[in-house]
């Protein structure tokens, strides 16, 4: 942002005015990559499913994320290539450039309703005072991105920028801040569904890291924008950065709904490698690598088994086994529900009924 735009732009000082937003264009048609990766990996892993909300939402937001995209290519290309050396047109700011800081305002926002919608899930039940306080902070923060975007269609050209300053600084502090509170509060909810398994706190603990490291990236980048607009006023640059902050709150919320595929830890996923339903019925196949002394001593308990005997008789360990289990469920459905996939009633069943069977082996 610039007091006196129209005196750089005559003078040449394309390098670090509308270069800067060219490489902003470069690095965010990169991060627009990786969500076209994230959001194919979405669907495939979830192919089997019906249409849902979190499907609604990773194609409206890869949408509005294109839809960025094109905006800031447009405007780039509208002032480097279409009105090359037209110091007229250089000075004054294209309609494109307005409307993808409206886009980059919806999609941030858009973003902090979704993680709101996961802490909705997680603590609905639990904590009423945090719940109601998020909801707030995020509402609030609504309004200073509709004051972000009316004062942005005040302006004409590029030296009108430094007249509001002061709604550029407001929103960018705020979506800092609205990260911060986001995180903390999964964070919290998360370390007190602590169960004591080793299997569902490992996971707990790095979805805990991973909600604090991609919300430290998005808090980062939005503060690099407020810096380098303070410290460099009479360029560009943050203009460029600004360009970023769209892409990597798609980027990190995609990522987010993708976790549960690989933070699940490898004994889980081997657990239940063997499970197979066909038809609606439960069929656990043979293990291909059992001992030959294991298939000898099932074949004996089947010997001795009354064949009007349908009752399992569940021994200490067995019965131990399924109270932890149940008391480890809750906090098992709220990890996999802050990543977008919600366990159901049979797949608990055949996870129950498999790791009885196994106790009781």
């Amino acid at each position: 942002m610039s007091s006196s735009t129209q005196n750089l732009i005559p003078q040449s000082h394309l390098g670090n005015t509308f270069g800067a937003l060219f490489i902003g264009v470069v690095f965010a048609a990169i991060l627009f990559g990786l969500s076209n990766i994230q959001a194919f990996f979405y669907f495939q892993t979830h192919n089997a499913t019906g249409i849902s909300f979190p499907k609604l939402a990773v194609a409206w937001l890869w949408t509005l994320d294109a839809l960025h995209l094109f905006l800031i290519v447009h405007c780039v290309y509208y002032y480097l290539v279409a009105h090359y050396a037209d110091f007229n047109a250089l000075t004054e700011i294209v309609w494109s450039f307005k409307l993808q800081i409206a886009i980059d305002v919806i999609i941030v926002y858009g973003v902090h309703l979704l993680y709101f919608h996961r802490i909705w899930i997680v603590g609905k039940g639990r904590s009423r005072v945090l719940l109601m306080a998020v909801g707030v902070i995020v509402t609030l923060a609504s309004g200073v991105a509709i004051a972000l975007i009316w004062a942005v269609y005040q302006c004409h050209v590029f030296s009108d920028l430094v007249k509001i300053e002061w709604a550029t600084f407001m929103a960018l502090g705020t979506i800092t801040f609205v990260d911060f509170v986001i995180a903390s509060s999964l964070c919290y909810l998360l370390a007190t569904s602590r169960t004591g398994f080793s299997s569902t706190d490992s996971i707990i603990t790095k979805l805990m890291a991973y909600i604090i490291n991609t919300g430290c990236l998005t808090s980062v980048c939005s503060l690099s924008a407020m810096i380098t607009c303070a410290v460099m006023p009479h360029n560009f640059i943050f203009l460029g950065v600004e360009f970023l902050v769209a892409k990597l709150y798609v980027n990190s919320f995609f990522a987010l709904l993708n976790a549960r595929h690989y933070l699940q830890p490898a004994a889980e996923n081997n657990q239940f490698s063997d499970v197979h339903m066909h038809r609606g019925i439960y069929r656990p196949e043979l293990n291909a690598v059992a001992s030959q002394d294991e298939e000898f001593q099932g074949s004996r308990k089947n010997k001795f088994k009354h064949p009007s005997d349908n009752v399992i008789h569940l021994t200490r360990s067995a019965v131990i086994t399924a109270q932890l289990l149940v008391w480890g469920q809750e906090s098992t459905v709220h990890c996999t529900s802050i990543c977008g996939f919600h366990t159901t009633p049979y797949e608990s069943f055949v996870r129950l009924e498999l790791r009885l069977s196994r106790a009781h082996a």
